[in-house]
């Protein structure tokens, strides 16, 4: 069970690699919103308000760009797949669903402009929260409710060991993302704008290693 587990994580993560990630940019993006996620890890035990805008404006920002202004969107002549089918078999938020996310993110402080008080949640009292500091909850159950949403959605549409995996996967991916991507920035100095792509690290090719390892 853990095994099966284990390599449908793989599975996803080189998915996501091979067919999000093959521009250096992006990489190097990935790289900064990484490190930005890990600080925001850090932030949340001291400080939440620091946390939530690390991880929002920071982290999210700087991984959507790369996705949606450096990513290629024609045809994928390493994977042999287009554009239209990448985002077809996306397990986890593909392009359309970003959009949506990202404008529910960016519209929602308008809500208090409307009601400071936000439907009642917030105390009437002015001198209860700042205008920030709702915010940053407002953000935070965004996130939270992003991707439960979406784990849940993939117990229904493929099934639960497929959830489990993608919710795992978007909790680790700021540590996977730093192992894959530290020597992006060394890359895009050489002149390297996209990655080669080379399979070394597929979960077919972990199997193979690992069974040649236990003979």
């Amino acid at each position: 069970m853990i095994d099966g587990f284990l390599q449908v994580l793989r599975t996803q993560r080189w998915d996501d690699h091979r067919y999000y990630h093959q521009s250096r940019i992006n990489q190097s993006l990935h790289l900064f919103s990484a490190i930005s996620f890990l600080c925001a890890y850090v932030l949340v035990f001291t400080n939440l308000v620091a946390a939530v805008m690390a991880g929002w404006l920071a982290a999210m920002m700087t991984r959507q760009i790369g996705h949606f202004f450096f990513e290629p969107k024609g045809f994928d002549k390493v994977n042999h797949a287009t554009h239209e089918y990448k985002e077809e078999v996306k397990v986890g938020y593909n392009l359309q669903r970003k959009v949506v996310l990202m404008a529910v993110w960016a519209l929602s402080p308008f809500l208090l402009y409307f009601d400071p008080t936000l439907f009642g949640i917030f105390p009437a009292d002015a001198n209860s929260a700042t205008f920030i500091q709702k915010v940053a909850i407002i953000w935070l159950f965004i996130a939270i409710a992003g991707i439960l949403y979406r784990t849940v959605q993939l117990f229904f549409v493929k099934d639960v060991e497929t959830g489990l995996a993608w919710v795992t996967k978007i909790l680790t991916d700021p540590f996977h993302d730093i192992k894959l991507y530290h020597m992006a920035p060394l890359y895009l100095l050489r002149g390297e704008m996209f990655d080669s792509m080379t399979p070394e690290h597929s979960p077919a090719r972990v199997v193979r290693r690992r069974f040649r390892l236990r003979r």
